[in-house]
């Protein structure tokens, strides 16, 4: 028999495109349309509502880009389109249907709108996919309804990732974006928007299915017949018939082998991205204005919402629909998930921060809504640090989902569901959605992918998909409720059934006990080049981590010794900015540059906050005196000052000098030396203690290279490999000079290349067993990447580069593809490269992208090179990013072990302070193993005046450790959410604090209540 199924399909095609679709509405009438321009920033509603409006004629040109325009609709419900009795036609219903002008049908990235009533009731959004609002009225009765239209440019041009002038407001052009083309009341066939779902099911499906198998060609002949019987003259009386032919296809129920799939209503709406974070907040009341909206059609509906900030965000500015969320949550519908404030970047924030993500996310989600999440969803972040599934478990949170492993360039993730190992043994079961998106249609082509890639068959049968247009596209949409509807038990479909990611993840327990281990980090081997964009963001990152450490720590110390407030609002409002630029499109340094200024911004409030907190603090505890004390923050020693103290410093021993051996400059304090040739190059740099050189022979150290850096696509996100086969060393130099100073000796080198200019500080500080690296640069070049590269005379056959609450080990070979794929890899604040008995330690204060590579010499020997990416210049979507200047600096540290790379990171972030003041302050919190370390001491967050002590094991060995507590009336443990857990094991009580016991890596939160309140609570005898 002759196969005419491609001609089927041609006639498919053409029947849903110009009859099908056309009859969905029966009737349409256009109402008034009068409109409101808004000068400047968004208004609320009820300005907006009341101001004075216009008329205007459709279509109309409107919409500046970043412009928002109110559009009033007004008129009367048809009469005529109801009968003598006052009804609709059976299998109809009213709807409005706006048109803002949309291009093609492509959700979000363009003109959204938001419905509101006269009363300022939102109604929901308008998109490209859902361009109706819900009406009900009688024969002849009003209509009037408002539409705020945001004027959003799409600044990726459809991905062509084009330098634009789109992404600020100051370099947007002016003129007008978008013509709108209807403002309407229509009446819906609903029998038609049946068939229109019931074809496009059994299309998708039959599409997929192989040309061998009879179920599509049974598919294919009910469609066939079914377009027979639908009259295109008269699609709306015909409809039912039509459906009645495809009805048998449609109910033949799934094999009971297929797989099973967990359909989850989602919205991934990225915090900001190709948008400010203003207009964020909009995208989120209206993409849950739809959700609510459906889920009172919907009682099956399930929808997951990930970021606290963004439910935040809908409370402080849209407190009705806040309050319809709550309700929903109730009802089980509206399901709160994540655990973290925004769904951040992984691989660079702090570990402090990273536990801060899930304080304040899980608090938001327990104190507005009850719910303690249990599953941490974080689809589209960029890789993923091996210190996470501790922080998750210690969050008290048990399941984690993500997507974009499956965007590897290279190696394809072996399972789909598995359980994932971090630095101290912690497991976490995780899961990988098969169907590759998170922004699911639930299409017959999304569902077979999901079941033909599903890498755990055998084990278990089951995988989880997230539907819903995301950034703006209003999520979910009735139609794909009806998808899932109809593909619940479907013939050579998997089987769908919507429910919760809890749900899914219970099931997978139950029936996969024993699931394969990945271990260590999960390497996204795509956009590297997010390590290093936007250098003045990551900066400010860093500076504020480190700043807050500093805040909490002294006003914490001033509340617990002299009874000074606690700045708890303070503290958490600049916790909220940082954790809200950690998200996972501003940190990585891919947004508009609109974005950039917002974070610039924040981080400069947050700095002004942090300093005044700690200068009033550091005046409570040091008191008024014209003592110069020193103040130490880290977690060790500096010289005289003790760790978490103050006190005064004495001059560290020895002086540095700066000489001469021929042309070459020479620095040394009696703890290194270091050679410095006319190029302004490290040749060579030897610690006393060990005597050994550091630098390669042959070689020189300090040498900055430039790269051309032309990623094949996402700009400001990757670096592709081929970046090293064009690059050149920096070698000329406009000067070299030394200098001895009160600071210690340096070497001070100009350099001018391209169109930049850089002043380089190398410095020796008396008392330091590091070489201090200070750069003033005036960055103008554009698609470049500027290196930093050390070759150190080390056999390494791994590097260890600092994460959270610990460090994680790579290997310098290439033996493998995965290897190889590794070309750019994340460091905190340092890493360390060693041989038995000899390493090196290179740490910064604002770096994270690093590349560490090893090569045989022709003496034999072995060189292991060390990279810092300092700068890049990518031009989308921020065509001047990270032009201008930069400040950075950098140390290294010649014979140095974990312990001293640990102690140098904490050195280049937290330079010690100086105070005038009468007293010394001795430590609040002392702890007896150098490895363990403090990183955070704080009030509790539920105000109750306990002390927090958050420490980790930074060397991955076991260590045992007193730790003392000034005041201490009672020591327990808690989770990051500072809830009691059980003491773990070996944990003794002792009369100044507790003792304990640490596996390699592990994190451990203590709860201090102070004695003098212990002995006031305490009940007395009668």
């Amino acid at each position: 028999m002759h196969d005419n199924r491609l001609i089927t399909e041609a006639r498919l095609d053409r029947f849903v495109a110009e009859f099908l679709s056309p009859a969905l509405y029966r009737r349409v009438s256009a109402l008034d349309v009068s409109a409101f321009e808004v000068d400047g920033e968004p208004i609320p509603a009820a300005a907006a509502i009341g101001a004075d409006y216009h008329p205007i004629a459709l279509p109309h040109l409107w919409g500046r880009p970043w412009s928002t325009v109110w559009f009033r609709g007004s008129g009367f419900v048809p009469a005529e389109w109801f009968d003598t009795s006052g009804s609709l036609p059976d299998g109809t219903r009213i709807e409005l249907v706006v048109d803002l002008g949309f291009f093609g049908d492509r959700p979000g990235f363009q003109a959204e709108g938001l419905g509101y009533l006269p009363d300022g009731t939102i109604l929901k959004a308008v998109s490209p996919r859902a361009s109706y609002l819900p009406w009900q009225g009688a024969a002849g009765s009003p209509i009037d309804v408002y539409v705020e239209a945001a004027a959003n440019p799409d600044v990726a041009g459809e991905y062509d990732f084009l330098p634009t002038p789109f992404g600020a407001r100051e370099t947007a052009p002016d003129a007008p974006l978008y013509t709108m083309r209807a403002f309407s009341v229509a009446l819906l066939d609903e029998t038609v928007w049946e068939l229109t779902r019931d074809v496009w099911t059994l299309d998708g499906l039959m599409r997929e299915l192989s040309a061998d198998n009879p179920r599509r060609h049974h598919i294919l002949r009910a469609l066939e017949r079914m377009m027979d019987i639908a009259d295109p003259h008269d699609i709306a009386g015909t409809a039912a018939a039509a459906r009645a032919e495809i009805a048998d296809v449609l109910t033949s129920p799934a094999h009971p082998s297929s797989h099973d799939i967990v359909a989850i209503g989602h919205a991934h709406i990225d915090s900001a991205w190709l948008w400010p974070f203003r207009e964020t907040i909009r995208k989120c009341a209206r993409t849950f204005s739809n959700v609510v909206a459906l889920m009172d059609e919907h009682p099956e509906f399930r929808f997951a919402c990930s970021s606290a900030q963004q439910l935040k965000w809908i409370k402080d500015f849209y407190p009705d629909l806040f309050a319809r969320i709550k309700a929903k949550v109730v009802t089980g519908q509206f399901v709160p998930v994540g655990g973290m404030w925004v769904e951040p970047d992984i691989n660079m924030p702090g570990g402090e921060a990273m536990a801060r993500q899930f304080v304040t996310g899980k608090r938001f989600f327990l104190e507005e809504f009850g719910v303690d999440t249990l599953e941490v969803w974080v689809p589209d972040t960029f890789g993923y640090s091996a210190a996470l599934p501790q922080i998750i478990a210690a969050s008290g949170s048990k399941w984690f989902v993500t997507q974009k492993i499956s965007w590897n360039q290279t190696n394809q993730m072996p399972h789909h569901t598995f359980l994932w190992e971090g630095i101290d043994g912690t497991r976490i079961l995780t899961h990988f959605p098969s169907a590759d998106t998170y922004i699911s249609e639930l299409s017959g082509a999304e569902l077979a992918h999901a079941e033909r890639s599903f890498r755990e068959v055998g084990g278990s049968s089951v995988s989880l998909i997230p539907f819903g247009w995301g950034d703006g596209g209003g999520g979910p949409t009735r139609e794909m409720i009806a998808a899932a509807a109809r593909v619940r038990s479907l013939e050579g479909s998997p089987k769908v059934e919507i429910d919760t990611p809890q749900a899914f993840f219970e099931r997978v327990e139950r029936e996969y006990p024993n699931p394969p281990v990945w271990s260590g980090e999960l390497y996204l081997e795509l956009h590297r080049g997010s390590l290093t964009s936007q250098h003045h963001t990551k900066q400010g990152n860093r500076r504020s981590e480190h700043l807050l450490r500093e805040a909490e720590l002294w006003a914490a110390t001033a509340a617990w010794r002299e009874g000074a407030q606690y700045p708890y609002d303070d503290l958490e409002r600049s916790w909220h900015d940082v954790l809200l630029n950690q998200f996972h499109d501003v940190l990585p340094g891919c947004s508009i540059a609109w974005v950039y200024q917002d974070a610039q911004r924040m981080y400069a409030e947050i700095e002004a906050t942090a300093e005044r907190i700690v200068a009033g603090s550091l005046a409570a505890l040091a008191g008024t005196g014209d003592r110069v004390l020193s103040v130490n923050a880290r977690p060790q020693a500096a010289g005289d000052v003790p760790a978490l103290g103050i006190a005064a410093a004495e001059s560290a021993e020895g002086t540095p000098t700066v000489g001469t051996r021929g042309e070459d400059l020479v620095l040394d304090n009696g703890l290194v030396r270091v050679v410095v040739d006319r190029r302004g190059l490290v040749t060579s740099l030897i610690d006393s203690a060990s005597g050994r050189e550091a630098i390669a022979p042959g070689s020189a150290g300090n040498l900055l290279q430039l790269f051309r850096d032309i990623p094949n696509k996402w700009d400001a996100w990757d670096i592709d490999e081929h970046y090293r086969r064009v690059g050149e060393d920096l070698v000329d130099v406009e000067s070299v000079r030394s200098v001895v100073d009160e600071e210690g000796a340096a070497i001070i080198v100009v350099r001018a290349f391209g169109a930049s200019r850089l002043v380089e500080t190398m410095r020796l500080r008396a008392g330091s067993a590091a070489l201090d690296l200070d750069f003033e640069i005036d960055w103008q070049e554009t698609r470049h990447l500027l290196k930093l590269a050390f070759p150190f005379a080390v056999h390494a056959d791994r590097s260890a580069a600092e994460t959270q609450f610990g460090h994680v080990f790579r290997p310098t070979h290439v033996n493998t593809s995965w290897d190889a794929a590794r070309f750019e890899i994340s460091a905190h604040r340092w890493i360390h490269v060693a041989e038995p008995g000899y390493g090196v330690a290179i740490a910064n204060e604002s770096t994270y992208g690093h590349d560490v590579g090893r090569a045989t010499r022709e003496d034999g020997g072995t060189t292991t090179t060390v990279r810092l990416s300092l700068l890049r210049a990518p031009v989308f979507p921020d065509p001047d990013a990270d032009l201008g200047h930069h400040h950075l600096r950098v140390s290294v540290r010649p014979g140095a072990g974990i312990r001293e790379a640990v102690d140098e990171g904490y050195r280049m972030n937290l330079p010690l302070r100086t105070v005038d003041g009468a007293r010394d302050v001795a430590p609040l919190v002392r702890v007896s193993h150098p490895a363990v370390r403090i990183e955070s001491v704080k009030l509790a967050e539920d105000r109750s005046g306990d002390l927090i002590v958050r420490l980790y094991e930074s060397e991955g060995a076991r260590a045992v450790a007193d730790v003392e507590i000034d005041q201490a009336g009672s020591v327990g443990f808690v989770d990051l959410l500072e809830r009691e857990i059980e003491s773990p094991a070996g944990a003794t009580m002792t009369a100044a604090g507790v003792r304990i016991t640490l596996r390699p890596f592990q994190l451990l939160t203590l709860r201090v209540m102070q004695a003098a309140r212990v002995s006031k609570e305490a009940p007395q005898d009668t």
